[in-house]
């Protein structure tokens, strides 16, 4: 069970006209990325002052009634809706959350007044109890007393429709080859079964419910007796689902029809892409299937650019950290590497890197693999090595196309990055992505590719080495005292804390985490730096050096969030060390 949602200070005071909505975003930016309390960050940039916010918080206060309950809203008794139909609960824009003895308790966004409970209590019968609590919590409880359907029911009915149409098909056609119970639907079939409507709602409900969840990708898993599907939210896999085996291949066949892929093959990988509107947003699915010896899995990347946050101040940087990006980003030319693992968030970095530097005179080439997010001003080309287009083909491509600034996807091999240097060191600013664990092993990577030190010396200006992490729930968030295992791996035995952990509620599908945050490590190729390079020096002894010139490791400012209570201790450890 969860805490229950109650009213947020922000929304209780642009009601009362205390604040905008403006300041209350540039104060919920702060909290970003500092931690703290939102009231205090409002007070601090002027916008109220403490007495009149401590006075608004009394009210507030008062106004509540004297309960504390654990709500989650799928848990709660459907039977309440008969206590209080849906009639009511729309017109008053409450719900009922628990009944208790000839009281009812209802959760609303504002004080009812006294007309509004006499009628509630005359049409129910029962004494009417008001807590106050966000629109978020007051749509889930509605979403879940008063529609039709629950999502689990709407599955099932889903899988049992689909089940009844594949019977149908299976009982119309002859199957010459039958290698197991699941596998006895012929191509011609499964793409017919792929076309009605119940195979057509189950996949849109997949694709749908991930969307709603923030989830960047779905895996859809074969197995002998089951189909998981997965969803992966903030970056990690959590298992949403399973479907009988018999649905696999219809499944697979209704994706490869909107991705545009063969139906028929089924011995080979195949990438496709589709582009879907999901109540208002427009998604970009990127499919990939591969044949497992169960069959064939589906991985869709949802690329949901109205979530793309391209904001410094949201993205994690320390202020030092995004003084050092924006002053090397400005400069004339040069260049710039992130460097990270896989879903480490680079291309959101560069992105945000791009849209400062957009501007009509300036010429903004990329060729990337493939492009993930479309951008007005910026040349955007997708790499298609299957006629000769490689990233080093782009660059040289780019070179007589008059650019300012050029970014490179990845630099996978010496020819892409002797292109990318030549560039820096010819009055282009560069951008691109290298696979290292860190900032200093980047230089050591580049000189193993063949690049010369001093060219490497000359042209590097920053790099940037970074991971994300979990978020804490803001609306769970407790102190707690982490194990003495995990003070020892990080080197924190005599800390004090205190440090934070989020303790699971709906908000957060009871994992304690909600959205996630880049650990920056900037790397400044200072004079002394690049004479380290030139001279040879290790990763090691470059690493050491730029510790003395005020690089902050990405391991330190990862429990500088813990500390202010952005992440947790753990999630340094998964993401980090």
């Amino acid at each position: 069970m969860s805490p229950m949602i109650r009213l947020r200070v922000g929304e209780l005071l642009i009601r009362r006209g205390l604040i905008t909505e403006e300041q209350l975003e540039r104060a919920l930016k702060e909290q970003a990325r500092t931690g703290r309390r939102i009231g205090d960050i409002l007070v601090d940039l002027g916008y109220i002052n403490r007495e009149t916010l401590e006075n608004v918080l009394k009210e507030y206060k008062a106004s509540l009634e004297d309960i504390e309950m654990d709500i989650d809203p799928d848990q709660i008794d459907r039977n309440l809706a008969k206590i209080v139909p849906e009639k009511i609960a729309s017109m008053f824009k409450v719900v009922p959350i628990k009944l208790e003895g000839d009281t009812i308790w209802l959760a609303s966004t504002d004080i009812l007044d006294v007309a509004a409970r006499d009628y509630i209590r005359f049409a129910t019968g029962y004494n009417i109890r008001v807590i106050l609590t966000s629109e978020g919590f007051v749509e889930s409880v509605y979403e879940a007393l008063y529609s039709s359907q629950s999502k689990e029911e709407l599955l099932k009915d889903l899988i049992s429709e689909t089940e009844e149409e594949l019977a149908k098909v299976g009982e119309a056609t002859e199957v010459d080859v039958i290698e197991d119970e699941t596998s006895a639907i012929a191509v011609a079939s499964v793409e017919e079964l792929a076309s009605q409507a119940p195979v057509i709602r189950l996949v849109n409900y997949l694709i749908t419910e991930a969307v709603e969840r923030g989830a960047s990708d779905v895996h859809i898993e074969p197995y002998e007796n089951k189909v998981r599907v997965r969803y992966r939210i903030d970056g990690v896999l959590e298992e949403q689902m399973t479907v009988p085996t018999k649905l696999r291949d219809a499944i697979v066949a209704r994706v490869k029809i909107m991705s545009r892929l063969n139906v028929v093959e089924r011995r080979v990988p195949q990438d496709g892409r589709i582009k879907i509107r999901v109540k208002d947003k427009e998604v970009d699915v990127r499919v990939s299937t591969v044949p497992t010896v169960t069959g064939e899995k589906v991985v869709m990347r949802l690329l949901d650019k109205s979530g793309l946050v391209l904001d410094l101040d949201l993205l994690g940087f320390e202020e030092d950290q995004r003084e050092i990006f924006e002053r090397a980003i400005k400069r004339p030319y040069g260049m710039v590497l992130i460097t990270g693992p896989t879903g480490s968030g680079k291309t959101t970095t560069l992105y945000s890197a791009l849209k400062i530097l957009n501007r009509p005179q300036v010429n903004i080439m990329t060729v990337e693999d493939p492009v993930e997010y479309n951008f007005e001003g910026i040349n955007q080309v997708n790499v298609n090595e299957a006629v000769g287009l490689d990233f080093a083909a782009a660059l040289r491509a780019f070179l007589r196309q008059d650019p300012d600034i050029i970014l490179v996807g990845e630099i996978r091999d010496k020819e892409t990055v002797e292109i990318a240097i030549r560039a820096a060191l010819t009055g282009h600013l560069v951008f691109s992505t290298v696979h290292t664990n860190n900032a200093p092993a980047t230089v050591t990577r580049l000189v193993d590719m063949g690049v010369e030190p001093f060219l490497v010396a000359s042209s590097l200006i920053l790099v940037v080495a970074q991971r994300l992490v979990r978020k804490i729930c803001p609306l769970c968030k407790e102190e707690y005292v982490p194990s003495e295992e995990v003070l020892r791996v990080l080197g924190l035995e005599d800390e004090k804390g205190p440090f934070y952990r989020g303790k699971g509620c709906s908000n957060c599908r009871q994992t304690g985490y909600k959205g996630r945050i880049a650990v920056y490590e900037l790397m400044e190729v200072t004079q002394d730096i690049k004479k380290a390079i030139v001279s040879g020096a290790t990763e090691d002894e470059i690493r050491d050096l730029a510790v003395t010139n005020g690089m902050k490791l990405l391991k330190d400012v990862g429990v500088e969030k813990a500390r202010r209570g952005v992440t947790t201790l753990e999630e340094v450890i998964r993401a980090i060390s």
